[in-house]
């Protein structure tokens, strides 16, 4: 494996308006290939925008919806990254063949699509759908995974897509500044957003508190760290429908150490470089190898009822 050069992503997506997000997309993306990134990683949903959906039923979300490969969203994507030589991420409702709706997410060049995900554990709206698998890729000599949000909160799923092979997983995300029973959450006022100019300082308060980055700083780093990946998270900036988004896309080592941060309040990315050395040298490598699987093994296929809930969602 050869070091590669990926950018984090954030902008502040408009609910509904593919053709708008598609446009920063391709802006953001042009600038982080004349900066040497070799790939740009976009937020949950960034082509059509999130927390809205939570508002649409079965037939305006079907609408809504796209299909994988074939529509025209991901084969503008796929013209994005043709034109800006550059690989792309990013996350769009998905409908199959049979009308079902997921939540994907996928990865394309030039050539087209190299690889597509669906969310395992969505909550936005009941007529989403989960997907059933992990998907690990090659994406220019590294093997890399992808988990959407809520799904990297359940930590057998990044041990998992790691034991598939993945050493870069790509996790976008949608979150922070929401209800929750832990200490300090909640909604970010978005009159904070409206006057960030002007008192840029109250905003970054909020931004970077327990509603938002200290929770994140909480357990990003050890998904990383246990783990011996490269972490490539992405979040919306600014408004998604009436909730508003800290941003903070961070790239993380193996070591859980942060290579790269977005901390501007614009739509902005930052790039970090991914070396190979590093997946060996980090003490997640050493403590992968010493599993002992056969103590455990019953214990994580014990019978399980999957029960999921949304404390923000919830009070809707």
């Amino acid at each position: 494996m050869q070091a590669i050069k990926i950018a984090t992503a954030q902008f502040e997506n408009r609910s509904g308006d593919k053709e708008y997000n598609l446009s920063v997309i391709d802006k953001l993306s042009a600038q982080a290939a004349k900066q040497g990134a070799q790939v740009i990683t976009f937020h949950e949903c960034s082509i059509t925008g999130y927390s809205f959906a939570r508002k649409l039923n079965r037939d305006q979300l079907l609408d809504f919806s796209e299909r994988i490969p074939g529509g025209p969203s991901v084969q503008r994507l796929i013209e994005i990254a043709k034109k800006n030589s550059i690989v792309i991420l990013a996350g769009l409702f998905e409908k199959d063949s049979q009308d079902r709706i997921f939540k994907g997410y996928v990865c394309v060049d030039q050539n087209g699509l190299v690889a597509k995900y669906r969310k395992l554990h969505p909550f936005i709206n009941p007529h989403v759908l989960p997907g059933n698998e992990y998907v690990v890729f090659d994406l220019l000599g590294w093997k890399c995974g992808i988990l959407i949000c809520y799904d990297n909160n359940i930590i057998e799923n990044v041990r998992a897509t790691k034991l598939l092979g993945a050493d870069i997983i790509f996790m976008p995300h949608v979150t922070m500044c929401t209800p929750s029973t832990r200490p300090g959450a909640g909604f970010v006022d978005p009159k904070l957003w409206k006057n960030r100019e002007a008192d840029p300082t109250s905003l970054r308060m909020e931004f970077d508190g327990l509603k938002g980055r200290a929770w994140l700083m909480k357990w990003l780093p050890a998904r990383a760290y246990d783990n011996a990946v490269y972490a490539i998270f992405s979040n919306p900036i600014g408004m998604d429908d009436d909730q508003l988004k800290n941003g903070c896309s961070t790239i993380l080592d193996p070591f859980g150490d942060i290579l790269a941060e977005c901390r501007s309040f614009e739509d902005s990315f930052e790039i970090a470089t991914i070396v190979p050395e590093k997946l060996t040298q980090a003490g997640g490598h050493r403590y992968l190898q010493a599993r002992r699987p056969e103590l455990y093994r019953d214990i994580l296929n014990q019978a399980h009822q999957s029960e999921q809930k949304v404390a923000w969602l919830g009070k809707e």
